[in-house]
Formats: structure tokens, C-alpha cells, sequence
């Protein structure tokens, strides 16, 4: 298959203003998206973006390119990545469309496509956007153009399906929760779905102005939380990013609960009331000590390449139902068809009062094995696979770890960075070898931008 000139692994991101992310260029993609659905008729589109100040801008310009190619729109406002998967099925919509960068800061933005079935964009369907985008724009006949309406009750909708992920009779009375929204998507959403629900809700990060998304609080920043936590009292707090899409809790004693952490929960409650559907997905980001964890249980476990998308894919090869990653996309294809912050959490909530035991106990099924992650900033058109040295270093400290570590070295599919992921029995070991990795990735990296 071709290689894609535009799409990462979660769509196109990157900074406001970027050669991608521009009003021309989003124009162009609406339309090219546009000329794709109506090779099988008229379509509709629903639209949706999270709380950053630039999404007003590309939502104005993917009006403008969808409805020059006769395709017609349902704009939902600021709901989260999920909502949008959800309401481009219960509409009946052809695509759905997110405007978000998800946990990037709010200089940052991208698109993101969903398919009618309510899942990411097949990498073929992403190609055949790409190959409209170089076609001259060609604005449809004016009885044939796009027409435009505002969803009035996208959230009342969502948050009824949030609910609905729990089973009957299910209630949070006596729950004392903390949630942080990142002043993102969520927040008109996730303390109603928590707190219709019977909860005792106490909030953070729910005053978006379009600037602090994502900004000291949210999945990516969890020490107000834990703060808040501690001072409510709470029996978890839970932690979402800007687009709703990832989870990370916080137990009753103030500790951060990771997306790998957080699956182990699911997967051993599931698997305790005989409802877990075959194995887990991870990636090959996800803790080793998931796998041990998994392996002592009985848990069928395998590893798909790094983004949602591949979890999803191997979850569809496999039957199974339950997979994520460490950040805390965590995926129950029983209760919808993508990641969703909210609906996993209501998961792990779920397996406390099924259990009748707290989220820190859940959480010792598994024993974390130490693991860092180095980012190394990168350049276009670097490739760390093909780079000989970088190679031959990864392959000598690989030996120098032997049975009781390993290393990944990948690039990000949303960042210009290179990620380099070491894991092992001994912190001090695997900080080492990190370090000397990343210092000649950083090598590389300068050498290919001096020429």
C-alpha cells in the first residue's frame, strides 16, 4: 500500500498555521472528503471539535469544502472524539469528522475521520482522500450544494448512551469522584454522565476559554487532580484529555493508575464473571508486567503496533473485546466502537463495586516493570530506521540487556519526535541505555538536518 503524505496514526495534527493545518489546506481536505462519500450519492457529515480557539476557524472551513461538494452537515459543537464516533451512527451520517488535538497544547490542532460504522478511517479510505487533495477544487451546481444544521441535543444524547454502558440498575450513590475534563471536551459532559448517575461529583479543569486546554491539568497532567482527590476525600478521581478519548485514574490514596493499569482492572473483573470475550489487546508500548499479570491469570494477551486504530484491528481479527494502551485509550468494543474516556472509567468503577473493593487493591493484579519513555525531537524526513548507527547502538544495548529487558524505538505518529522506549528488571540499567540510545538517536537526527 502506498505510503500516506498527511495522515499520522490519529489523523493530521500538528501546530495552527503548519502547511496541514491551515484554513487553505482544511478547506481542501472538506472538499476532498467531500468528493470521496458522493461517489455513492448524497451524503451527510456530522462535526464535531474540542474547546482549543482554532477549531471555530477549521469548523467554518470544512463547511465551506464539504458543502461545495454537495455534501450536507450536522455540526455538533465541542463534544469529545467518542461522542462524535457515536452520533455519526445514530445519526446515520456517512463520515464523522473531529476537530481536536487531543492532549496537545492549544496552539496545536488536527483532523480526524470517522467512518459510518462509528470507527477511525481505514488507512485505504485515508488514501483515497489524499489522492483528491492535489485535484483542482470544483464547486458542485448550486441546486446540488451541501446544506447546514446545528444539533441542538448532541450532549443530552451522548450522556444517556454513557449511561447506558452500565448495566441495569447500576448506580453511583454513595461515590465521592473527582473528574478533571482539561477544560476540554468533556467538561459540559463527563460531571453530568458522573453525577446523573448518583455520584458525589467534585470538578476541575471545566472552564475552557480556548487557550488552557490541556494546560497543567487533564490525562497528561494529573497532579491537580491528585491534589483534589486528597482534599474531597474521593474514592477515585478520573482524569481526561482534551478530547476525551483517554483515561488515567487516580486511586483513594492518591496514586496515579495508568491506561495499562487500568486494563489489567477491566480484564480481571471481566475475566472473574466469565464476561471478558477471549484475550486483551495491548501494544507493544504496553508493561511487560501486564503481560506476566495476565499470563499468572490465564488471560489470552497479544500486542498490536502502537495507535488505537491497530488495537482495534487485532480486537476484530481476535473476537475479543477489551484492549488499550499505557496513555489510557482503552477500547470495549461490547459497549462502543472506540476509545472513550468516560465509558472506560465507568468500566473501572463498575469492577470496584462488583468486587466491593477499592481501585488501589484492583490495581495490584499487576506489578509494573520499570519503563521510560525519551523523546527525542526529530526533523521531516528523518528515518530512525533507516539510520545504520542508531541500528547497530540498538542492537548492542539490546544485548547488553539480554532476557531482562527489551527496547522499542519508534517515531511518534502525532509528534515530530522519536520515542524511545526502554523496559527492564533494573531502573538504573534501562535509565542507562535509555539515555545512551536517545544521545545517538539526538546524533542522527542533527546529522540529517546539517545535510
Amino acid at each position: 500500500m502506498a505510503s500516506r503524505r498527511y495522515f499520522g496514526t490519529d489523523g493530521i495534527r500538528g501546530r495552527v498555521g503548519d502547511p496541514q493545518i491551515n484554513p487553505e489546506f482544511v478547506l481542501k481536505l472538506g472538499w476532498a472528503l467531500g468528493k470521496v462519500l458522493s461517489r455513492n450519492g448524497r451524503s451527510k457529515v456530522v462535526i464535531g471539535k474540542d474547546t482549543r480557539i482554532s477549531g471555530y476557524m477549521f469548523e467554518s472551513a470544512l463547511e465551506a469544502g464539504l458543502v461545495a461538494a454537495g455534501v450536507d452537515i450536522m455540526m455538533l459543537g465541542p463534544m469529545p472524539t467518542p461522542a462524535i464516533a457515536y452520533l455519526t451512527r445514530t445519526f446515520h451520517a456517512q463520515a464523522g469528522i473531529v476537530i481536536s488535538a487531543s492532549h496537545n497544547p492549544f496552539y496545536d490542532n488536527g483532523i480526524k475521520f470517522f467512518s459510518a460504522a462509528g470507527e477511525k478511517f481505514p488507512d485505504q479510505a485515508e488514501l483515497e482522500i489524499e489522492s483528491q487533495i492535489d485535484v483542482p477544487m470544483q464547486t458542485v451546481a448550486n441546486d446540488q450544494l451541501g446544506k447546514v444544521e446545528r444539533v441542538n441535543d448532541a450532549a443530552g444524547r451522548y450522556i444517556e448512551f454513557c449511561k447506558s454502558t452500565l448495566a441495569r440498575g447500576v448506580d453511583l450513590r454513595g461515590l465521592r469522584l473527582v473528574v478533571d475534563c482539561a477544560h476540554g471536551a468533556t467538561y459540559h459532559v463527563a460531571p453530568a454522565v458522573l453525577s446523573e448517575l448518583g455520584a458525589e461529583v467534585f470538578t476541575i479543569g471545566v472552564e475552557p476559554d480556548g487557550l488552557n486546554i490541556n494546560a497543567g491539568v487533564g490525562s497528561t497532567s494529573p497532579a491537580a487532580l491528585q491534589a483534589a482527590v486528597k482534599l474531597h476525600r474521593a474514592d477515585i478521581g478520573i482524569a481526561l484529555d482534551g478530547d476525551g478519548d483517554r483515561l488515567l485514574m487516580i486511586d483513594e490514596r492518591g496514586e496515579q493508575v495508568d491506561g495499562d493499569e487500568l486494563l489489567c482492572v477491566i480484564a480481571h473483573e471481566r475475566h472473574r464473571l466469565d464476561t471478558l470475550d477471549g484475550g486483551v489487546v495491548g501494544t507493544v508500548m504496553t508493561n511487560l508486567g501486564l503481560e506476566r499479570a495476565f499470563k499468572t491469570a490465564g488471560i489470552p494477551f497479544m500486542r498490536a503496533n502502537v495507535g488505537d486504530r491497530y488495537v482495534m484491528q487485532m480486537l476484530k481479527q481476535q473476537g475479543w473485546s477489551l484492549g488499550g494502551e499505557g496513555s489510557g485509550h482503552l477500547i470495549s468494543l461490547d459497549k462502543t466502537t472506540t476509545g472513550d474516556g468516560i465509558v472506560a472509567a465507568l468500566q473501572v468503577i463498575s469492577a470496584m463495586l462488583d468486587s466491593g473493593k477499592p481501585l488501589h487493591e484492583l490495581k495490584q493484579k499487576m506489578v509494573k516493570m520499570p519503563q521510560i519513555l525519551i523523546n527525542v525531537q526529530t526533523v521531516t524526513g528523518y528515518q530512525v530506521g533507516s539510520d545504520e548507527l542508531v541500528q547497530q547502538a540498538n542492537k548492542e544495548l539490546q544485548q547488553q540487556l539480554g532476557d531482562k529487558g527489551r527496547i522499542l524505538l519508534r517515531p511518534s505518529g502525532t509528534e515530530p519526535v522519536v520515542r524511545v522506549m526502554v523496559e527492564g528488571e533494573d531502573r538504573q540499567a534501562i535509565e542507562t541505555v535509555g539515555s545512551e540510545l536517545a544521545a545517538v538517536v539526538t546524533k542522527g537526527v542533527a546529522k540529517f538536518a546539517a545535510g
